[in-house]
């Protein structure tokens, strides 16, 4: 963990020594295909409604939804 450490200036001017990248570089061999896992037409109709139902209706609550309208 110590020899990826960067130093970076702080906002109040100060260098300080942060964390850099901690990935490899580059793409993945083979990205990953979520849309063949959906097999037939039915599944896709499901995973659409699904989706619709989540963001746009009124008794099903979204991420960014509250419970009870303000």
């Amino acid at each position: 963990m110590t020899k990826n450490l960067e130093e970076k200036k702080h906002f109040s001017g100060k260098t300080v020594k942060v964390i850099g990248a901690e990935y490899e570089a580059g793409f993945p061999e083979q990205p990953h295909q979520w849309r063949q896992k959906i097999l037939g037409r039915q599944e896709m109709l499901k995973y659409l409604q699904n989706g619709e139902r989540y963001w746009y209706s009124k008794e099903w609550y979204g991420s960014e939804r509250r419970k009870n309208p303000a």
